[in-house]
């Protein structure tokens, strides 16, 4: 009775209208597209500076002066990347800019990952003393002038070590780095590894390291990033000219407009300073910015992860 009770009941009435359930309401439909919108005019703005400034470094002088270029090269010419690399004070600030970048990377991944496997370990005396001391001086710090004067005093005014020896070690990084390795590390592998005879620097070097690519490639592009961009150092360590990055040649021509009309090799454009000057600005903000583009795409995909562990737990 039962069985056949559930069997009448479960057959729909003839008359009886059938209800469609929409996977997607009007709401989300709308919301889909107003993200859509906003997404897309997001792109435009950060897309369209870069499109424009590639544009005019391939672009005459005469075509960017008269406002001529707005997405396409006009007047396609290579003058503006003749001058760059022409110019001796550039080339020689590119190079530097490529040293003080590797080494400052090494110094900076090489100090973060020993100091962050050393607070991993929860055998270590004083490692709450330790990680307040650190994290204090990400809110806190003596200042500008005793800063210098403490640069000074250890005679690294004037020197390549003014470049990176200052921030070597990233609180922030170290602090990622830090909760990976007590996340992705299980305990039980260090004390197996030490019944083995396994020390720490063997330990650190055979299976941290290794198991640690993903964090290590995050902070390698996160300190390539910041010793690529910075020029504060040079402004107030470095007096020297020929130890300037290129930064600091790059933020003379484009604020201080220190352009050097000789440069150009064209007299024509020897006789139009503010042309000579467009061209060879866009061509070097393209030449600057060029290296670290190439090396993004390679290292993205380990951003959303570096950044959710340091997110997740401190």
């Amino acid at each position: 009775m039962g069985t056949a009770r559930a069997k009448r009941t479960s057959k729909a009435e003839p008359g009886a209208k059938k209800v469609k359930f929409s996977t997607h309401p009007a709401s989300d439909k709308v919301y889909y597209v107003f993200s859509g919108i906003i997404l897309t005019s997001i792109l435009i703005a950060v897309a369209y500076p870069l499109i424009y400034v590639l544009s005019a470094s391939f672009s005459s002088g005469t075509a960017v002066s008269s406002g001529q270029v707005l997405l396409w090269p006009v007047d396609i010419s290579l003058e503006g990347y003749q001058a760059v690399f022409k110019n001796k004070d550039i080339l020689r600030s590119y190079g530097n800019t490529f040293l003080y970048t590797i080494l400052g990377t090494f110094i900076n991944v090489t100090v973060v990952m020993t100091c962050a496997y050393a607070l991993s370990r929860p055998g270590l005396r004083g490692r709450n003393f330790f990680m307040i001391l650190f994290t204090f001086t990400m809110f806190f710090s003596g200042g500008l002038i005793p800063f210098y004067m403490l640069m000074r005093n250890l005679h690294l005014i004037d020197t390549m070590w003014a470049m990176v020896l200052p921030g070597a070690l990233s609180v922030y990084n170290m602090i990622i780095a830090r909760t990976f390795i007590q996340s992705s590390i299980p305990g039980e592998l260090v004390e197996a590894t030490s019944m083995d005879g396994c020390s720490d620097i063997r330990f650190f070097f055979s299976f941290v390291l290794p198991l640690s690519k993903a964090v290590i490639a995050v902070i390698t592009l996160f300190s390539a990033v910041g010793h690529w961009n910075a020029y504060f150092n040079a402004l107030m360590y470095l007096n020297d000219r020929s130890l300037y990055p290129l930064q600091v040649i790059l933020r003379e021509i484009l604020i201080m407009n220190q352009v050097d009309v000789s440069m150009i090799m064209d007299p024509e454009l020897q006789q139009a300073n503010v042309q000579a000057a467009a061209v060879l600005k866009y061509a070097l903000i393209v030449v600057a910015t060029l290296p670290i583009l190439c090396v993004y795409p390679f290292i993205q995909k380990y951003f959303v992860k570096g950044v959710m562990i340091g997110s997740l737990k401190g």
